[in-house]
């Protein structure tokens, strides 16, 4: 740009300055114009050669500043640094450079404006890209015994309306409130339904039938609704992370905390203390292992397990409080190339309250329905044969007084059968129910719940056996499950090893 601006006179004056500045001006953009079209291949009948050399040098040194990735602004800047004939050309290389970069040839305030410009100028709303998150919900059931319909209605059917909708009906904090997710988050479920065979033998157990009653309560995960494409199935120990972060927590957690479970002292007082293993003592240990290996953020239980999982948030507060922090952890994880932030995810408990989550005994409507009940009249099976369904129901305790009603403190068992009853219909009220059998006497009433029971389980029952009779695919998808809980449960182990300085293999 000097070497232009210095062909002009520097000072002319007058009516004869001005009448030169004008053709001077004129000359330099005719120039500008055929070396704009030479180079666009737009000049016609002419050559290339008849352009002035000193033109196609000094448009070159423009094509220099354009590589650059100088502004509209600072070409403007620059030429007014300059003497004044350049100011009269300098919209004219603005334009030819704009040509070029596809720059605005605006000046200050219009790249002020286009800086602050609303998106919602022209009456459109601008897109909001949301986060991504994913969050894992982890559940099991034992595979003692027969999986009976308290086990079937308070989790097993649970998990099916969560892996098809993303939520689960009625489910609480521990504190009561309703789950609520942010509206600008996606959340990704990822959903991991195991069979938790090692929780089975803190009571002795027959080595003959604990294989089967694993594969059995498999089957029935699959054939009660759980997708093997939306759901990753697996036996427990199938995985050996979940036994090795068990002991791991068991030397952070102090035994006082074990001492205050009142499932043990329960059972330790029906089996006498001195029949009754460690394993039982120390199995809500490997309850949070079981949830924090996959740092699972919420974990849909019953109101019997509250206070396990108040144990793994515990168990998180202290072992990353103890291991995770300072100088030397983030050294320890820099050597062994992963993240430096807390190794485990404080869980949050999911409450369920809808579908029977607390379905009660058949004997007695105070206690819950269980598969270490020794009487087997005490619950419904989910296997059992319609005959042996409908007998169970009625010879099941019930009260002298008339009619059926919900919620009635002094008549536990008409609450527990109508809960049944609702459960396995699902998408009425208690008061259309209500209507229907309120006023019946109990010789009326439980055929009818026998026959919807019997309706309900129909279909799983026949899917059951069809699962179970093609063991390769069975056990097909446990292998696929275990390979792909393993992947995240291996990365978590590696971490809490770390954080305690392990020495990790290379």
């Amino acid at each position: 740009f000097l070497s232009l601006s210095s062909s002009a006179p520097s000072a002319a004056t007058g009516a004869e300055g001005s009448q030169y500045r004008s053709r001077n001006d004129q000359r330099i953009a005719r120039k500008w114009r055929t070396i704009d079209s030479v180079r666009q291949g737009k000049l016609e009948g002419k050559k290339s050669e008849a352009v002035p050399r000193r033109y196609i040098r000094q448009s070159s040194q423009s094509e220099s500043w354009t590589q650059m990735k100088l502004s509209s602004v600072a070409v403007t800047i620059m030429a007014g640094l300059c003497s004044r004939p350049c100011l009269s050309f300098a919209p004219t290389i603005l334009s030819s450079m704009a040509r070029q970069s596809g720059a605005s040839t605006r000046l200050f305030a219009d790249v002020a404006e286009a800086q602050t410009a609303d998106p919602t100028a022209n009456g459109e709303s601008a897109p909001t890209k949301k986060k991504v998150r994913t969050r894992r919900i982890l559940s099991g059931v034992q595979p003692t015994g027969s999986l009976h319909l308290g086990n079937y209605l308070g989790a097993i059917k649970q998990w099916v309306e969560f892996q098809d909708t993303g939520a689960f009906a009625g489910a609480e904090t521990l504190d009561g409130d309703k789950f609520e997710d942010d509206p600008n988050v996606e959340i990704v479920n990822e959903n991991l339904f195991c069979v938790v065979d090692l929780h089975a033998i803190t009571v002795p157990q027959d080595p003959g039938e604990l294989e089967e009653s694993t594969l059995a309560s498999a089957a029935l995960y699959i054939a009660a609704g759980i997708d093997p494409a939306k759901s990753k199935v697996f036996v427990q120990s199938h995985v050996s992370a979940h036994a090795e972060l068990a002991w791991l927590l068991s030397c952070a957690t102090p035994m006082n905390w074990l001492e205050r479970m009142i499932q043990f002292k329960d059972k330790a007082k029906k089996a006498g203390t001195e029949s009754v293993g460690v394993g039982l003592f120390t199995y809500p240990v490997l309850m949070a292992a079981d949830i924090l290996l996959y740092q699972a953020d919420r974990v849909p239980v019953g109101e019997d397990q509250r206070q396990h999982l108040e144990l793994s948030r515990d168990i998180v507060r202290r072992f990353n409080g103890e291991y995770c922090k300072g100088g030397p952890y983030k050294k320890r994880c820099k050597k062994a190339g992963i993240p430096s932030y807390p190794v485990f995810t404080e869980p949050e408990a999911m409450i369920v309250k809808a579908g029977g989550a607390r379905v009660m005994s058949l004997t007695d409507g105070t206690n819950k329905m269980s598969k270490s009940d020794p009487a087997d009249g005490s619950r419904i099976n989910v296997l059992d044969p319609p005959k042996v369904i409908r007998d169970k129901i009625k010879r099941c305790k019930t009260d002298s007084l008339p009619g059926i009603e919900w919620d009635n403190p002094d008549r536990p068992e008409a609450t527990n059968l109508l809960n049944i009853y609702a459960a396995v219909q699902p998408g009425r009220t208690q008061e259309d129910i209500l209507a229907e059998v309120g006023d019946m006497k109990w010789g009326d009433f439980k055929p009818v719940l026998a026959e919807a029971v019997v309706a309900h389980l129909e279909p799983i029952q026949t899917r059951y056996a069809e699962v179970r009779a093609d063991e390769e695919y069975l056990r097909g998808v446990l292998k696929e499950g275990a390979e792909a809980a393993d992947a995240i449960a291996q990365r978590t182990l590696k971490a809490a090893k770390v954080a305690m300085g392990f020495s990790i293999p290379f």
